[in-house]
């Protein structure tokens, strides 16, 4: 049971980190202003199930009273013995609720994501399903109103994308999407096979939170290189004469990146530079976490893209998360967008590993 003093001394933060917040000034350090906003809304957040799970004990524990009170009014003790079953029901899930919101926030999870897909193996039809998975993606991303942007993309000769980057923007993009990192493998016919035998092939998915000021990266000029190129389109033709797209090396760490997908050379390199961030930010995580043993990141999965996470098998109408061991039989709706079931899944199996890590500290 979650002790009530312990939720009280955390709540007794609300009134000073308000006072901050309207101080004047506060704003001026967008750092503090962003670290004060966060803290805030978890502390609301866990206030508003609180209340929640406190009023539901205190209303069973009335309740059980005038049960046991013989002096009681007997149509009274009639009304509270008909809500005792409701109130019992509902107490174990407020509870975990409650017990949810006690956990560490993710300070990267109401970023937006950066996304990339590649076809791995399979050649033509491998990238027809990186494709597939883009469209994927963009339709569960516009149905939640998160706004998606081409950084980089590279097509494949027959359709698709042999590599797609993408940002997606939008209040915690990055915890809807950061469980989909990995090996994605495909199991269908290919519209080119003849005989209608079932070919195997892969994309991998790599998603990183965007880097933000308070990250405090820095990426000095002198470990940079950049080179500019014209723009290239599909079957590699140059689509304008202008050198307007950007390629980022950062030297230290060996990481490259390109944007072409805008006519300014400007914009491309603002855009190369945020996906830059983002993976030298990752790496930056990954090493730390390293260091510190046991992960967060590793709960569900490693993140690699070497790691197989899920197969799509369109003749049985079949898709298996292999982390979670959950396998849904509607694949025709999952490439349509609607992967809200594996997307919740996934978060809600992370949820559990992390109260279990929590337990055993």
């Amino acid at each position: 049971m979650v002790e009530k003093p312990h939720i009280d001394r955390l709540l007794a933060r609300l009134p000073a980190i308000e006072a901050e917040l309207s101080a004047p000034g506060t704003a001026a350090n967008q750092k503090r202003y962003r670290e004060l906003v966060r803290e805030h809304s978890s502390l609301r957040k866990l206030q508003d199930k609180a209340t929640r799970y406190f009023d539901l004990v205190k209303t069973l524990r009335e309740h059980q009273e005038m049960i046991a009170d013989a002096a009681a009014d007997a149509e009274l003790k009639d009304l509270a013995r008909s809500e005792v079953p409701d109130i019992e029901k509902a107490l174990p899930a407020a509870e975990l609720d409650l017990t949810v919101a006690l956990l560490p926030p993710d300070p990267a999870a109401n970023r937006n994501a950066i996304m990339e897909i590649r076809a791995g193996t399979g050649g033509a039809e491998a990238a027809l399903f990186a494709g597939d998975l883009f469209r994927m993606y963009s339709r569960y991303a516009e149905d939640r109103q998160f706004k998606i942007g081409i950084v980089d993309a590279s097509v494949g000769e027959s359709g698709g994308y042999k590599e797609l980057i993408l940002t997606i923007e939008g209040e915690g993009a990055y915890s809807v999407f950061e469980f989909e990192s990995g090996g994605h493998r495909v199991q269908r016919i290919p519209t080119t096979e003849a005989q209608g035998r079932i070919h195997t092939s892969a994309a991998t998915v790599a998603v990183f939170p965007e880097a933000e000021a308070e990250d405090e990266l820095e990426i000095k000029p002198e470990d940079l290189r950049i080179d500019l190129f014209c723009a290239s389109g599909p079957g590699g033709q140059k689509v304008n004469k202008t050198e307007s797209a950007v390629r980022l090396t950062h030297l230290p760490t060996g990481i490259v990146v390109q944007s072409q997908d805008e006519r300014s050379q400007h914009r491309n390199r603002e855009k190369a530079m945020a996906v830059l961030m983002a993976r030298v930010l990752d790496a930056k995580r990954r090493e730390e976490e390293q260091k510190m043993g046991a992960t967060r990141r590793s709960m569900i999965g490693t993140g690699d893209r070497s790691e197989r996470i899920r197969t799509y098998n369109f003749p049985q109408n079949r898709v298996t998360d292999h982390r979670i061991n959950l396998t849904l039989y509607n694949l025709n709706l999952v490439m349509e967008g609607r992967i809200d079931e594996l997307i919740t899944a996934l978060r809600k199996h992370d949820t559990e590993l992390r109260l279990q890590a929590q337990v055993e500290k």
